[in-house]
């Protein structure tokens, strides 16, 4: 058969390092189909909804890097069509900018003649679909001619792997795709995205602020988790004597029950204190942004050292000594001289936890903290979950235990629909993946229940039905005294699932442990649902 370019575009994702492609078919993106249907070396994963599709990339890409933190950077490509296919995108490239996912997204245009026109008529056309894109992801690259696209590809998927990682978007011309291809067969396309590393002066003023701190602590985000900073972060630590906290979005990157966690307790008041207390608090791979600083209620009265790789998020919200700096290489080059250890530290830690462990047990909540102690019981060590803007999740940010269990959620962006198609991405990597959602979220993504069946993913649905957008009830109850919009019309999950040929089953709060460790343990798709209306715990100040 004549190659095209189509075939080129393969060619090249196979040289870089893919081997599975998220993919919705659509008229512009043909010739990308067809040569995805020549090759036996790419796996392709459809989905119903392009949104999803994005949400399942994103989703497989954390997984992988979850597995293997130190090894080539899983860059993860999904293939859209040309305008209605590649805006529903968005919300999801929207979370994988956030939350530094390495995404290469990829769409057909309408042909070359008409690119930056808007006016020729062509079924999907926008007058400059790039522009849509601009400001969500990290890089935009158009492809004019088939001999572009080895290097636009290469460039597009070396920016969604530098760190700090995230989105990268290619658009290729429906008439560039199905163009002869002129280029030898390709087989030898390399990246290598350098990390950026620390300056030495920063790194030597670093070092002095922190021997010379009398009470450090150690903020680790979510630059470090991705960094693969766990080693270097717990050797610092034990060194410093220093307690670590981490961000929801670093969660895992320190051993959890370690003498030295403070957990990830970040929205209440006792955990604010911790960190403001110190006299240097070193910031890990964090902008201490909105959720990490307390809704700005951190208000630090020492030194600030902040490492991170997204040069911008330095200094953006508190003033500090700013590293722009790969966390892990930052660590491996700072040397700091070893404190004796005179239980200062671990103390402080035992009294913030028991601050806390006091705050929620003055409130009724015994119903949530056990659901999340049993999903977590449920789970085999290294289950990865997803998990959905719902109420649960939110507890799960404060409360889940990572260690062996990396925990995923959409609280980058903060939107709605991620639990199951995140998670079936993560399956298709061959990763064991359970997905957490409310009712509300899950009427997003209830027609991908289609694609775990149709790729036979090994993925467990825990649905928490609570007749609504739950945490949206709690907020507008709070604020006004009542809510609007929030009550919702839903089918039966479970006969619904079943329709798909899905085992499921309606659980309760006393069985859930037992009824999801048994789902997780069936091969293949299952689904448990869980009528349950839950409660967040109170925010509460220091008087």
């Amino acid at each position: 058969m004549t190659r095209i370019g189509g075939d080129v575009v393969v060619e090249t994702l196979r040289a870089l390092g893919a081997d599975t492609v998220f993919g919705l078919p659509g008229q512009h993106a043909l010739g990308l189909f067809e040569a995805l249907r020549r090759t036996d070396s790419l796996r392709v994963i459809s989905s119903r909804v392009e949104n999803n599709l994005a949400f399942a990339a994103d989703g497989h890409a954390r997984a992988r890097l979850a597995a293997d933190p130190h090894g080539p950077v899983p860059v993860t490509p999904m293939i859209v069509s040309t305008g209605p296919g590649a805006l529903l995108t968005l919300a999801a490239l929207q979370e994988s900018r956030a939350a530094s996912v390495p995404v290469l997204g990829i769409s057909s245009q309408i042909p070359v003649a008409g690119l930056g026109g808007g006016r020729h008529g062509y079924l999907h056309e926008l007058p400059d679909q790039q522009a849509s894109f601009r400001d969500v992801v990290k890089s935009t690259h158009v492809v004019r001619s088939v001999s572009q696209l080895p290097s636009a590809l290469r460039e597009a998927w070396t920016s969604a792997a530098t760190a700090p990682y995230g989105p990268a978007w290619v658009e290729i011309p429906q008439d560039v795709l199905l163009a002869p291809a002129q280029l030898p067969p390709l087989t030898d396309v390399s990246a290598a995205p350098a990390p950026p590393q620390p300056l030495p002066e920063l790194v030597a003023e670093a070092a002095k602020l922190l021997a010379g701190a009398e009470n450090p602590v150690i903020l680790a985000g979510g630059g470090a988790l991705r960094a693969g900073a766990h080693d270097a972060l717990r050797g610092l630590a034990e060194t410093l004597r220093a307690p670590v906290v981490s961000t929801f979005g670093g969660k895992g990157v320190f051993p959890w029950e370690h003498e030295l966690s403070a957990q990830s307790w970040m929205e209440d008041w006792h955990t604010t204190q911790l960190l403001a207390d110190a006299d240097v608090l070193l910031v890990l791979g964090s902008g201490l942004g909105e959720l990490s600083s307390n809704y700005r209620e951190f208000a630090p009265r020492g030194r600030i050292v902040q490492v991170e790789a997204d040069l911008g998020k330095l200094e953006s919200n508190y003033p500090a000594l700013g590293i722009h700096a790969d966390v892990r290489r930052f660590l491996e080059a700072l040397r700091v001289p070893a404190r004796t250890a005179d239980g200062r530290a671990e103390n402080a830690v035992r009294q913030l936890l028991s601050r806390v462990e006091s705050r929620l047990d003055s409130q009724d909540l015994a119903a949530e903290r056990k659901l999340i102690e049993d999903v977590r019981a449920a789970l085999p060590t290294g289950t990865q979950t997803f998990w959905d803007m719902t109420i649960a999740a939110y507890w799960a940010w404060s409360a889940w235990n990572p260690d062996g269990a990396p925990m995923h959620t959409a609280q980058g962006a903060g939107g709605l629909g991620y639990g199951l198609p995140g998670a079936l991405g993560a399956a298709a990597a061959g990763v064991r993946a359970v997905a957490v959602s409310g009712d509300g979220g899950a009427m997003y993504g209830l027609a991908e229940l289609a694609t775990t069946v149709q790729h036979d993913l090994d993925v467990t649905w825990l649905l928490i039905d609570d007749g609504g957008y739950g945490i949206l009830r709690e907020y507008l109850t709070g604020a006004f005294g009542r809510t609007t919009g929030t009550e919702l019309a839903r089918p039966d999950f479970v006969a619904l699932a079943e329709s798909f040929g899905i085992p499921a089953r309606r659980s309760s709060l006393p069985t859930v442990r037992a009824d999801l460790a048994e789902a997780v343990r069936t091969p293949g798709p299952s689904v448990v649902v869980l009528p349950a209306v839950l409660k967040m715990f109170a925010a509460t100040h220091l008087a």
